[in-house]
């Protein structure tokens, strides 16, 4: 794939300030998309969309709380009057807090009903908040890519994980499948990755020994880099996959093979 597959392409991505987002929206800018960093956190959208405008990249911060329907519209209005109208949406927003009596994960008797609907509404809800907004744009262009950041706990159990993560995490996928079919016919592609253990800010707040258990039954032997998940992104807001559609595309080394 060319390095420049994507000039002339206005992307969004959530969650962009760091880690896997920030690896996405990278990628973008060094194929010639003009990219907006959407994050909870003003600090950190600023400084990765400063970053990649140091390096020659058209790149606009932007800030909202994803689960606030409101606040992402303003913020797509915000980047599309400075951009244009948006062909690709990553929706990467996403947290899984530990907050459980050993220090992990909360299981489901011990998960408030408040950590359960905040996941939730950041998960889930914010996936819905965005594409609800740019949807109208692509449709009127006849074209677009959206690409959600699942997870292999979306599609089997996985003991590092909560309920409330997982749930979203199925969701997501349940929310590609239908939207690829519901905007198909307007030339939208709608695809998902279901990343494994990637090594970011998120995974580290689990234990070390939890994270060297699925090293060690991770075919490659490795955990995955935010680089890893943002090549696999690329591809599908690229022309290359134009014809791919409904899939959930796993970036996990092997592990948790379903």
């Amino acid at each position: 794939m060319s390095a420049m597959t994507h000039v002339g392409e206005v992307v969004l991505v959530t969650g962009a300030g760091r880690g896997i987002g920030q690896a996405m929206a990278d990628a973008h800018i060094a194929a010639g998309a003009k990219v907006l960093y959407l994050d909870f956190d003003a600090a950190l959208a600023e400084g990765a969309a400063a970053a990649a405008r140091a390096r020659g990249g058209e790149a606009l911060a932007l800030t909202a709380n994803v689960a606030d329907h409101d606040a992402v519209a303003a913020a797509v209005a915000q980047g599309v009057a400075a951009f244009g109208p948006i062909t690709a949406l990553v929706n990467n927003a996403g947290i899984s807090p530990k907050s459980g009596s050993t220090g992990g994960k909360a299981p489901v008797w011990e998960m408030s009903p408040q950590e359960w609907a905040t996941v939730l509404g950041v998960n889930l809800t914010g996936a819905f908040n965005c594409s609800r907004a740019v949807v109208p744009g692509m449709m009127a262009l006849g074209r677009g890519a959206i690409v959600s950041t699942a997870s292999v706990a979306g599609k089997t159990y996985c003991d590092i994980v909560g309920v409330h993560y997982a749930a979203t995490k199925a969701g997501l996928i349940g929310m590609t499948k239908h939207l690829a079919g519901e905007l198909g016919p307007h030339g939208i592609t709608v695809n998902a990755i279901a990343p494994g253990r990637i090594d970011t800010p998120l995974m580290r707040g689990t234990a070390s020994a939890a994270n060297d258990a699925v090293k060690a039954i991770t075919p490659l032997r490795r955990f995955g880099t935010p680089e890893d998940v943002a090549g696999t992104c690329l591809f599908l807001t690229s022309p290359a996959a134009r014809f791919v559609t409904a899939q959930v595309i796993d970036v996990a080394g092997g592990w948790l093979m379903t």
